[in-house]
C-alpha cells in the first residue's frame, strides 16, 4: 500500500540545539574520508528495497517531511519510547508513517561498513532522495549531509506541530516561514503529494460536512467529489485510502499540479494554495514538470537544512531506535 502524506506540512519549535537553517555546515560527501562507500550502500540498499515495492517511495520521503519538520532534521521521529513518555512516532499524526523498518536495515548494512559513523538523520535524508530516484535511475536532488543526530523524541511535540489538513493557506505560510522556508517553497513541497494514498479521514469534512451543516466543499470539482463519495461514503472504513495525485499516484511528476489547478486535489490545505495569487501562479509554473524538479531540488534541500544538529551536538546512534546507552 502507497504511503500516505494525512499531515505532510507541519511546524517547529525551536529547541535549543546547535542548528544552521542556510545549510552551510553540511556539505556534499560529508562521509568521503570517514566512509566512503556510505552514499553508495544507502542508494544500493534502498534501490533493491523499493524495487521489490515501490509503494516504499511515498513512505520514506514522508518520513524524511516528519523528520525534518519537529526539531529538525535529527532523525528523532525514529526513536522508540524511552518508557518514560511516548516519543514522536506514537502522536497520532505520526500513526500512519511507514518505512521504518527499511531505515534500519539501511541504517545496519552502514555500521557494517563504517560503526558509529554515519547519523540516522543523514541515512533519512539520503533514503527519501533515493527512493524517489529510483524510478529516474538517477539522483533527483542533491543531498548535502553532516547531521547528527537528536536524543529527544516527545509526541505532544509531535502533534502540537503538526497542522491538520484543513489549514487555510495564511496558516500554513506562516508556519513555513517560522522555518525560513516561504511560500514559494510552501507551493513547491506540497507537490510530495504527487505520489501516495491518503486516508479518507483527511479530505472527508470536504465530501460532506465542510462548514458543519452538511455541505460540499464547492472548490472541489463537482464530478471528482462524486466520484470520492463513493470510495469514501459517510461513515467509511478507516484504512481505506485513495491517490493524491489521481491517475498518476505511483509516479514522481507534476501532475499534482495539474489535477490542483482543476480543483482535484484531495486536502483543504492543497486547495488553499490557489487562494493566493502568487502561488497559485506558481502551480500553472510547476505544471511542467522540468520546472517542478528543478524548484522540488532546491526546496527540498532548504527543508534538510531546518534546525540542524552538526558538530559535537547530539550523537551518531548506532541503532535508529534508540538513543546510545
Amino acid at each position: 500500500m502507497r504511503g500516505s502524506f494525512l499531515l505532510l506540512l507541519v511546524s517547529l519549535v525551536v529547541f535549543g540545539g546547535i542548528g544552521n537553517s542556510e545549510g552551510n555546515a553540511l556539505k556534499m560527501h560529508f562521509y568521503k574520508k570517514s566512509c566512503s562507500h556510505a552514499e553508495d550502500i544507502v542508494r544500493n540498499v534502498t534501490w533493491t528495497l523499493v524495487a521489490a515495492d515501490h509503494d516504499l517511495a511515498p513512505d520514506l520521503l514522508r518520513i524524511h517531511y516528519h523528520d525534518c519538520f519537529v526539531r529538525g532534521c535529527d532523525a528523532s521521529v525514529l526513536l522508540e519510547s524511552n518508557g518514560k513518555e511516548k516519543p514522536e512516532k506514537e502522536a497520532l499524526p505520526n500513526l500512519t508513517l511507514k518505512g521504518f523498518d527499511v531505515i534500519d536495515k539501511v541504517k545496519a548494512r552502514v555500521e557494517e561498513e563504517c560503526p558509529g559513523v554515519v547519523s540516522c538523520a543523514d541515512v533519512v535524508a539520503l533514503v527519501a532522495r533515493d527512493a524517489v530516484s529510483f524510478q529516474f535511475q538517477k539522483p533527483m536532488w542533491a543531498v548535502l549531509t553532516g547531521r547528527r543526530d537528536g536524543v529527544i523524541s516527545r509526541a505532544t511535540e509531535a502533534l502540537s506541530n503538526l497542522p491538520s489538513p484543513f489549514m487555510d493557506f495564511p496558516a500554513l505560510r506562516q508556519l513555513f516561514g517560522a522555518k525560513r522556508l516561504d511560500a514559494d517553497d510552501l507551493v513547491v513541497l506540497s507537490g510530495a503529494h504527487t505520489i501516495g494514498e491518503a486516508h479518507c479521514a483527511a479530505f472527508q469534512k470536504r465530501l460532506f460536512n465542510l462548514t458543519g451543516k452538511g455541505d460540499v466543499d464547492r472548490t472541489l470539482d463537482s464530478n471528482f467529489a462524486k466520484s470520492l463519495r463513493k470510495i469514501c461514503p459517510n461513515p467509511s472504513n478507516p484504512a481505506t485510502t485513495v491517490d493524491m495525485d489521481l491517475g498518476s499516484g505511483d509516479t514522481f511528476d507534476s501532475n499534482y499540479y495539474v489535477n490542483l489547478l482543476k480543483n482535484k486535489a484531495l486536502f483543504h490545505s492543497d486547495a488553499a494554495l490557489l487562494q493566493n495569487n502568487r502561488a497559485a501562479k506558481l502551480a500553472r509554473k510547476l505544471t511542467n514538470q522540468k520546472n517542478f524538479f528543478n524548484m522540488f531540488a532546491k526546496s527540498i534541500r532548504k527543508m534538510g537544512d531546518i534546525e540542524l544538529l552538526t558538530g559535537t551536538a547530539g550523537e551518531i546512534r548506532k541503532k535508529c531506535s534508540v538513543v546510545n546507552s
